[in-house]
């Protein structure tokens, strides 16, 4: 496992990481006991960086992470949850004031079993006012950070626009991190354009999705995702190529997603054990760059093509 400074935060993170996501059934349905073992297997094995939020499965996958968090020692890892995208009874809900927010991180506290939270981010900011994310929201982290509740403060979108509009619009320093998805991956890589106005500004790159939320993967896309359709099969027919050659698409998607040394760390997410020790087996795997190519080939006129958040 290799480690990389998010920005000039100070946190040294393994270039994998773990996205407790499923630990909420965001994906399919998950056996507790086997998700909370999945963490275990991710920090034994070299992992440090944990990220969940209270929206993954409506504040389950926070409930299940903080039953595994409870019984690994503090020191072993580094912990991000985020605040302002939330829901319940299948309704979600966004709310970006300083009052929420603040009562967000401290409900989170409790749920996660920490006394702190190492990186705390506006979650989704493309839901949010973007005045409203720099002049309230950040503020009201900030004065967390202040107290010793959390030590960083970041931002997460699909948007990577709003991203570099509130790092531009915010007091230098506030934003210490961004986390994007579904942007450095073999079928798109929007997120390397970006590359030079983040590390300008100090701020650490943080990827995540490296399947494309199920693009790029044998199992393939929930209902929900928002993919055209041709990007789709752009992606299956790839899948198929990789599957004749005896190459999962998954063990090249995440060798693409951790090849990049502007990026600090990549997040997958996994509640099985197998699928976390796999998924570092691959990461640890020299990349051929020509199976890359002829990939990202197949995928032809679909890379970079977008989709709206959801």
């Amino acid at each position: 496992m290799n480690y990389y400074e998010i920005g000039k935060t100070g946190m040294r993170v393994s270039n994998l990481s773990f996205g407790a996501s499923s630990l909420g059934g965001v994906f399919h349905a998950i056996r507790e006991a086997e998700g909370i073992k999945a963490v275990f297997t991710a920090i034994e094995h070299g992992m440090n960086f944990i990220d969940v939020s209270p929206y993954y499965g409506y504040y389950k996958a926070e409930t299940v992470l903080g039953k595994a968090l409870k019984e690994i020692p503090r020191n072993q890892y580094y912990l991000s949850t985020k605040v302002g995208r939330y829901g319940q009874d299948g309704v979600n809900t966004w709310d970006y004031s300083a009052q929420k927010v603040t009562e967000s991180v401290y409900k989170s506290l409790e749920r996660l079993n920490v006394d702190y939270i190492d990186l705390i981010n506006v979650h989704d900011i493309e839901f949010a006012d973007l005045n409203q994310v720099v002049n309230e929201t950040l503020p009201a982290l900030v004065e967390l950070k202040e107290k010793g509740i959390v030590r960083h403060v970041g931002i997460t979108d699909l948007q990577l626009e709003n991203l570099q509009w509130v790092i531009e619009h915010s007091k230098a320093g506030t934003v210490e991190s961004v986390l994007n998805f579904c942007h450095y991956c073999l079928n798109d890589d929007k997120l390397a354009d970006y590359f030079n106005f983040f590390e300008s500004n100090n701020v650490g790159i943080i990827n995540a999705s490296p399947f494309a939320m199920g693009l790029l993967s044998s199992r393939g896309i929930p209902e929900w995702h928002p993919a055209p359709k041709s990007l789709v099969e752009a992606c299956q027919k790839a899948t198929e190529y990789c599957k004749s050659k005896n190459y999962p698409i998954e063990k090249l998607a995440i060798q693409y997603a951790v090849s990049s040394p502007h990026i600090a760390t990549t997040l997958f997410s996994s509640a099985n054990p197998e699928n976390v020790l796999k998924n570092i087996e691959y990461a640890s795997s020299p990349i051929d760059w020509d199976f890359v190519k002829e990939i990202r080939n197949i995928i032809g006129d679909q890379i970079r093509v977008g989709w709206s958040n959801t």
